[in-house]
């Protein structure tokens, strides 16, 4: 079963595209904070409020599709970059989506409370850096959603430059 919560083009600033579900969720700048103790550089679940993922764009509008799944995604090769992270909605709280700034933002529905394994998909990332004010989207982004224990994250494909840059990042300052 997969139920779509998600289906727009984001406009965005410096990348910044958060799920959270309290006042204090989203990315505040501090790196070291919303990744700790993370591989990966593109999605941070350390914060206990929120999950950031960095777009590729800094700038303008990218596809971002989201869908609540009821078992593990497929493997699917068109997507260049994969990385999975879990994170816990609490109970009593909203999942919403916030751009930088809250400039833009919105709820999902239909997201009960649990722990949870996300799994973010992207294609075109080294377009969206170059591209970054680029006036039609060149990035895309699948996130999926499920059910799970809690677990360690993992990238399980890095196809563009622009995702190396960003693991070598946290990788640097572990």
């Amino acid at each position: 079963m997969e139920k779509l919560l998600f289906d727009q083009v984001v406009e965005t600033d410096y990348g910044q595209f958060d799920l959270v579900w309290s006042r204090d969720g989203g990315f505040d700048g501090d790196f070291d904070r919303v990744f700790a103790g993370q591989n990966n550089g593109l999605v941070g679940a350390a914060d206990p409020d929120g999950v950031y993922i960095n777009l590729a764009r800094r700038s303008g509008g990218s596809p971002v599709r989201i869908v609540l799944m009821d078992e593990p995604a497929m493997d699917d090769p068109s997507w260049e970059d994969v990385v999975e992270v879990s994170f816990a909605l609490p109970e009593g709280h909203e999942m919403q989506w916030s751009t930088w700034a809250g400039a833009n933002r919105g709820t999902l529905e239909g997201l009960p409370p649990g722990s949870y394994r996300l799994r973010v998909s992207a294609t075109g990332r080294d377009q969206g850096h170059a591209g970054e004010f680029a006036d039609h989207p060149v990035d895309a982004y699948l996130l999926q959603i499920r059910p799970a224990p809690p677990q360690p994250d993992s990238i399980l494909r890095i196809g563009s430059e622009e995702a190396r840059y960003w693991h070598r990042e946290v990788g640097n300052r572990r």
